[in-house]
């Protein structure tokens, strides 16, 4: 088949925009679509909820999100590709035969992609941790999930299937694009040049508007058009790999050399050495070229043979943040917000919670920055024309040396228990008839921290499998 795949992104993480996805379905002439719903911390999260009611723990905008494109893709044969499923694939398959029902869809074929819960297998087994010289034994009695970075090779029994739907759990985000690209082009599973080609278009695709403007914008200096309607991106990929990078006519945004580069680059250490469940990746030697308006043609990617072990991504109670906030406004606001955050460190070593971990700060002040803030951030001393412009009293600068009006100081303490994180936002509080002068607007909540872990299992720690369902009218 000599015409170009074209493939889409539906999304880029959990809470994106569905818009943009229905209207890649309706007007984007895909092959397939695919929605990378996943963060390092999600699936953690989704086994929790998962753990509280049995029927949970796959993304809650699921059924939004089908309802938004399914018509269109099923009616255009557009497959649906999707790691949606998060820590309970089979109930978001269930899910998706629902919305089906409800749509009047005459037919709906889903796979459901299983076998990234490695839990157990972790829970006899002991293997060192990628950081801080410790093991999986060190989280005992701590780990909430365990998921291995499945690849491409577990969704291939479910695309010869021809479903309309794939919903997977934890899937390295580039092969959820590699897979319907070795289906379609039958790529052989060490054909390692034309596997890095397509984990190279699978990453340019995967965080959906960051390559096609969105996260770029500065005003004045990288401006994105019509950010407010900006597009997601598809690719049209040939079957050698090599690939143009764009988004519909129409839509906000761009798409040029410049956002597929820092998209590349994204979360990359070594360009040479992308480790993917697939191949070994490299992105060395990667031309972008600008083939017409937000068009970007990428070829000279590579590979090599795939690592011999896979990534677990491993979920971890670590307790509680504490937070509470209050707002000072008018002349002497930042003095009162300092004399604030002044009584609540007293405050936390009264209680003997002063030695946790925290962070005491004004946001708008120091809440980024910390001491560096307040640093001369006037105008570059690099022409005469700048330092004239300081010198007379430009308005632009003296707005950034000027007193804040208004401030809201925040306090966050991570904490063991629940009760301990309590008390931090009832000392906020507390403020009201307790600090500085007119204080108001008090929030306060608990919240638990989810910190995540990596180890490395062999390849048969995952055992990969396919469950069908299907709806007909």
């Amino acid at each position: 088949m000599n015409r170009p795949f074209r493939i889409g992104a539906g999304a880029g993480y959990s809470g994106d925009r569905i818009d943009p996805a229905r209207d890649l379905a309706e007007r984007g002439q895909l092959d397939a679509l695919v929605f990378e719903c996943l963060a390092e911390r999600t699936i953690a999260l989704a086994q929790m909820r998962r753990q509280q009611d049995p029927a949970a723990g796959f993304d809650p905008l699921l059924r939004e999100r089908l309802r938004a494109v399914l018509p269109a893709c099923t009616r255009q044969a557009v497959t649906v590709i999707t790691n949606m499923g998060a820590a309970n694939p089979p109930a978001a398959g269930r899910a998706a035969l629902e919305v089906a029902r409800e749509l009047g869809l005459p037919r709906l074929r889903v796979a459901v992609v299983t076998g990234d819960d490695v839990l157990a297998w972790l829970a006899a087994h002991e293997v060192p941790l990628l950081d801080g010289g410790a093991t999986t034994a060190s989280l005992a009695g701590r780990i909430v999930s365990a998921n291995a970075y499945l690849g491409a090779d577990a969704l291939l029994p479910a695309l010869r299937g021809q479903p309309d739907l794939v919903i997977t759990g934890r899937v390295a985000d580039p092969a959820l694009f590699l897979a319907p690209l070795m289906h379609r082009f039958g790529w052989a599973p060490d054909d390692w040049v034309r596997l890095g080609r397509g984990i190279a278009v699978g990453h340019l695709l995967e965080c959906a508007a960051q390559v096609s403007g969105g996260y770029i914008a500065e005003p004045g200096r990288l401006d994105v058009p019509a950010l407010e309607d900006v597009g997601f991106p598809l690719a049209e990929v040939g079957a050698d790999g090599d690939a143009v990078i764009t988004k519909l006519a129409g839509t906000g945004g761009r798409v040029d050399r410049l956002t597929c580069t820092a998209q590349l680059l994204y979360e990359i250490e070594d360009p040479a050495r992308y480790l993917q469940p697939d191949v070994t990746a490299d992105f060395s030697r990667v031309q972008l070229r600008e083939a017409g308006s937000d068009r970007v043609a990428v070829s000279g990617a590579a590979g090599r043979e795939r690592p011999a072990l896979l990534k677990v991504s491993v979920g971890v109670r670590e307790g509680f943040i504490g937070e509470g906030q209050i707002s000072y406004a008018g002349p002497g606001a930042k003095a009162r917000g300092e004399l604030a955050l002044r009584v609540l460190e007293h405050r936390l070593r009264v209680a003997g919670l002063d030695r946790l971990e925290h962070r005491a700060e004004l946001i708008g002040v120091n809440a980024m920055h910390g001491a560096a803030a307040g640093a001369w951030r006037g105008p570059p001393a690099d022409t005469l024309e700048t330092i004239a412009a300081a010198a007379a009293g430009d308005g632009r600068w003296q707005r950034i040396l000027a007193e804040p009006d208004e401030v809201r100081v925040r306090l966050a303490v991570r904490c063991a228990t629940r009760a301990e994180a309590e008390r931090i936002g009832q000392e906020v509080e507390s403020l009201y008839l307790n600090g500085p002068a007119a204080g108001g607007g008090v929030t306060q909540g608990v919240r638990e921290v989810l910190a995540v872990a990596s180890c490395l299992v062999p390849r048969d720690a995952v055992q990969p499998a396919v469950e069908w369902l299907e709806w007909v009218r």
